[in-house]
């Protein structure tokens, strides 16, 4: 009886420890990850939201099928199609379904949903969809090895059942 209580408690202690790991890598990926790609998607800031990805990312968009490397998918944005957007105030919100995380390595998925508002006339765009994305630890901070998205009939009502970041 004594080692069925002792297996059953060694296995309690080892499940609170690695979710309490779990904790602390999530929270890790929120400070120098999520929380950074948000702010900078927001207010664009090309070179803070390049600064989340790694160097080696890949990027898939799934509804039109393409893959792309950091240069593809960071080449510079033509000014006269800045010009075009540079009314509209953009917004990200993230949703969380699965987070998995080693030390090194992490696994997220969830939803999306971007809010555009024209600042002039006050016109929104909203925008919902899914993403994949694997994690890498680089230098000591975590960086978007992979981010996959795609629109997957995503609504306001499928986005709300993920989980906000905190």
């Amino acid at each position: 009886m004594k080692r069925v209580l002792l297996a059953l408690f060694t296995i309690t202690i080892a499940g609170f420890s690695s979710l309490s790991q779990t904790g602390k890598l999530q929270q890790e990926i929120n400070e120098q990850v999520w929380k950074p790609f948000i702010k900078s998607f927001n207010n664009g800031d090309d070179e803070g939201f390049k600064g989340v990805h790694s160097q080696d990312v890949v990027r898939v968009i799934q509804d039109s099928k393409q893959i792309m490397g950091y240069d593809q998918y960071f080449k510079k944005i033509p000014d006269s199609v800045k010009a075009t957007w540079g009314n509209w105030k953009k917004n990200i919100e993230l949703r969380f379904i699965q987070r998995i995380a080693g030390n090194d390595k992490a696994f997220e998925v969830g939803y999306y949903k971007t809010t555009s508002t024209n600042t002039i006339t006050g016109e929104k765009r909203t925008g919902y969809g899914k993403f994949h994305v694997l994690l890498r630890k680089e230098k000591g901070a975590w960086k978007i090895l992979m981010d996959a998205d795609a629109s997957e009939k995503t609504d306001e009502a499928i986005f709300r059942t993920g989980e906000s970041m905190e």
